[in-house]
């Protein structure tokens, strides 16, 4: 038996999915907001569709007439029930969702502007996001697992896949877009005011595919071109090697991980690039991301040697190599030195 005070609660707890930074719910953009809008619509009218069933299914409950129906009757019968509900009932509902899903859709395509948005490119791996700003003054910017937008304003986001198709999508401020290696797909999104927002991948990628999350923050605009210029390749290669404090540690990640990854500014023998190309992400900025790993971590004080020390139980099937033949304390100078590395 369902107590009343349960049914409060109920409600209460199904309504916390209304709002969150990953909530369709709670748009915070132009495209969000259309989307959210033909969501609402879309649970009215087949909320009344469902009303509608149940009633008549309760209806066939009740008493009926001793008289047949004859066979002309019933014939009439099943072709209103084939037309009205198997015909009208899908071809209304179709033409309703497109007059307002349609022109919602088309607002998120980069159409030609007066003055050209900013561009984005993001390329989904497995299981972590590489992010360029191929525009920033001064020469492309480079960074991994964060998005940085200005806000009040439309930005275009070029995506892409490296390895299998993911599917690039911030809930908050507009549609999913699938990231297909090979191609390059186009959206345009736009944040209504500064703030955080949860982004995931929409497509399953493979075992990680839940650990594959994206932070995004909308700045003004003031505030996005003095980030940009924090991370220009200048002001990164002086924090790569501003301590000589830190230089094993340098020297040890030069021996052992820039095979994969890149930090702007280190030297890096030309061997150590024909071994294997880059395939990790950009380290350049890694102490002022807020998470490692996609999302698995909090970017803290000891987290990135914590990282290197456990990854793989951390996220199981990464590409990174368990690192074996390096000590405890090697790896967490090497942690510790990367944490420096917050323009």
């Amino acid at each position: 038996m369902i107590r009343v005070w349960s049914i409060p609660t109920f409600l209460a707890v199904l309504l916390t999915g209304c709002a969150g930074d990953k909530s369709i719910l709670d748009p915070a953009g132009r495209g969000a907001a259309d989307v959210a809008l033909v969501w609402w619509g879309m649970l009215g009218f087949f909320s009344l569709v469902l009303i509608t069933v149940v009633a008549l299914w309760l209806y066939t409950f009740r008493p009926r007439s001793s008289r047949a129906r004859t066979a002309i009757e019933e014939k009439r019968l099943a072709r209103r029930l084939i037309l009205g509900g198997g015909v009208l009932l899908p071809v209304a509902t179709i033409v309703v969702l497109m007059i307002f899903g349609v022109p919602a859709g088309q607002r998120m395509l980069p159409v030609p502007l007066g003055t050209p948005p900013d561009v984005i490119e993001v390329t989904g791996h497995q299981w972590w996001w590489e992010v360029r700003y191929p525009g920033a003054e001064g020469g492309e910017v480079v960074t991994a697992n964060q998005v940085v937008m200005p806000a009040g304003e439309p930005v275009d986001f070029h995506v892409t896949g490296a390895d299998v198709i993911h599917s690039f999508w911030i809930p908050r401020l507009g549609g999913k877009i699938d990231m297909v290696p090979g191609r390059t797909n186009r959206i345009r999104l736009e944040a209504d005011s500064p703030g955080v927002f949860g982004a995931q991948c929409a497509e399953f990628c493979g075992t990680q595919h839940a650990h594959m999350q994206l932070y995004v923050k909308a700045m003004e605009r003031s505030d996005y071109e003095a980030w940009l210029a924090e991370r220009q390749v200048p002001t990164l290669e002086t924090l790569a090697v501003q301590s000589d404090a830190h230089a094993p540690a340098r020297e040890a990640f030069v021996e052992y991980c820039a095979q994969c990854h890149r930090v702007a500014g280190l030297a890096v023998p030309d061997s150590q690039w024909e071994l294997a190309p880059i395939q990790g992400p950009d380290l350049s900025d890694i102490g002022a991301r807020p998470t490692l790993g996609a999302g698995v971590l909090a970017m803290e004080e000891g987290a990135i040697g914590d990282w290197l020390r456990r990854h793989q139980q951390l996220k199981p099937g990464n590409r990174m190599p368990a690192h074996l033949g390096l000590e405890p304390r090697t790896l967490q100078a090497i942690g510790d030195w990367l944490e420096t590395l917050s323009p």
